[in-house]
Formats: C-alpha cells, structure tokens, sequence
C-alpha cells in the first residue's frame, strides 16, 4: 500500500445519545497507516516539488512524538529522500529507542539534530536555517507540523462534492494549515470549525494567513490542559468510541476535536438537523507512545 485517498470514505457516526444532529467522519486516517491523513495532504505538493528542483534531503522540525517527523521519514523512505529531524529536546539524544515515534524514523534511515527548547524557538529564522546547511549541506526545508503553502493546496482537496451537503466541517488544529485548506475549499454557506489541540487563541492569526473566507472560527475549549495533555475523561471517551465505531482516534488532535463535538451536541449548539463533518486527520502512530506515559503514571491506556 502506498496512498489510496480514494479509501477517505465518509462514516457515519452512532451518537450514544438522543438528538436530531447527524455526525459523519472522513476516514483520512486510511490513506496510509504512517503518512495518513492531513500528513499525506501536507507533504504531497511538498514532495512533488522537492522532486522537480532536485533536492535529495527534506529536513524538518518536530517534538519527541509528532505525527510529522513519522511521516516525513516514511515519505522519504518511499520517495528516495535523506531526512534530517531537528527534534526539540537535548535530552532525547540518547532515548532514541525508548521513544517509538523517534525509533520508527531512525528506522526508515532519518538522521536526527537534538536542540534545547530555547533553541528550538529561532527554528525558522534564516540565521538558524544557514547554520544548518553549514552543517548538513542543501536540503528542502518543511516547517514545523508541514504547514506552508503546499501543504494548504494539499489540504484544499480534503473536501469533495459529496461533502457540500454538510453544515459544518470540523477539524483538530495544530498548526492550523489543515483548517486554512478546508476553509479555502468549504462552500461559503459552510460553517469550519477547528478545534485546537494547544491552549490559546494565538492559532487564529495564523489560519488568518491562508484562508480565503471567514466562515470559521476556532474552538479552543477542548485542549485539556495544552498540547498533548489528556486526562481519564478524554481516555474513557477515545475508548468507548473505538468500542461503539470500531474507529481508533488519537489523543493529541482527531480524540479532543471529537469529545468536543459530542459535548456542544449534547449542549444545543448545533440546531437541530445539523449535519456535521468531521476530519479524522490519521496520527493513530502517536498512541504508542501516549500509552508508554500512561503505563508508567500508572493510568489506563488507549485501545
């Protein structure tokens, strides 16, 4: 299996409670168990363009357990690219095996530069960026989380015909280009939510940036607490929905969009013979990893 977007069906969701809202998911997390996705949409464009100017490196940015760095080194692993992961965290230099997101990339050949958190920060400046090409030669750079102009124009083809009929598209947010291609590409009569995974509203002026319509707004009720952070109440929801739709969903963004849906359902918010569609953006690889804090804080793991 390489990529089978055609297999991003849109699956009805059973509500474990009374109410005249319809809830559908579009499976993206089936295009490719690594590069699944909003990943797959992000790094299209990008991939395609680094083949035709040549480039023989992809290097990128990203945390001890993100969907992004997975995904850039399998997509380099298929497409013939060296990749270099800048990771944030000095101290994960020498836990490389103990983290499976980070040994999974070793394993399709990603070479890795270990930053401090402070460091991290200056990431995207051209003093930064010169300073690794000193050290690493030429290479295609991808931001953080793959957000750029590409990866909207990837995003942009997430929505079909089939899918003007809904009222709402609702999407996790990270970094915000999987909701700016959404916007770009919904009917203006469509409402796009985006649900932020990471505490704060600072997300809006990003996603300001690339989107084409102001028919969105941000949602930033459902983080738990920040980036990455869950509690027992957003496990025993992830849980019970896998239980009750056979669906896996990640804690970090596609889970949190989800409890939240459920929650303004049950709260009113949506009127009554709302139609809503939701973006399973993929990054099941991630639970892994959840899992391995969660056993060691002595919590219940995600199935």
């Amino acid at each position: 299996m390489i990529f089978k977007p055609e297999l991003s069906v849109n699956q009805k969701i059973e509500l474990p409670f009374k109410s005249e809202v319809s809830l559908y998911l579009k499976r993206e997390d089936l295009i490719h168990p690594i590069i699944s996705g909003n990943k797959y949409r992000k790094l299209k464009y990008n991939i395609a363009f680094a083949k035709d100017n040549n480039y023989k490196t992809l290097l990128t940015f990203g945390g001890a357990f993100s969907n992004h760095i997975a995904a850039t080194a399998e997509a380099g692993r298929v497409f013939g690219f060296k990749t270099i992961g800048v990771i944030r965290g000095e101290e994960l230099h020498d836990k490389i095996n103990e983290n499976p997101t980070l040994k999974y990339a070793k394993s399709c050949g990603m070479t890795f530069k270990f930053i401090s958190r402070a460091e991290f920060k200056y990431k995207s400046t051209s003093s930064f960026l010169k300073k690794l090409k000193n050290e690493f030669g030429d290479f295609y750079s991808i931001p953080e989380g793959g957000t750029n102009t590409l990866a909207i124009k990837g995003c942009e083809a997430i929505l079909n015909k089939e899918d003007k009929t809904f009222n709402y598209i609702c999407a996790s947010v990270g970094t915000g280009g999987t909701l700016s291609g959404l916007i770009n590409c919904s009917k203006p009569s469509q409402q796009v939510l985006g649900f932020s995974a990471l505490k704060g509203d600072f997300l809006k002026e990003d996603i300001s940036k690339f989107a084409t319509q102001d028919n969105w707004d941000l949602i930033t009720d459902y983080h738990f607490g920040g980036y990455a952070k869950i509690n027992t109440d957003l496990i025993a929801f992830i849980n019970r929905f896998k239980t009750d739709n056979d669906i896996a969903l990640d804690p970090v963004y596609t889970g949190k969009m989800l409890f939240g849906i459920f929650d303004l359902i049950q709260s009113g918010f949506f009127k009554p013979n709302t139609n809503i569609l939701a973006i399973h953006t993929g990054g099941l690889q991630g639970i892994e990893g959840m899992n391995k804090r969660l056993k060691q804080k002595k919590q219940p793991l995600i199935l």
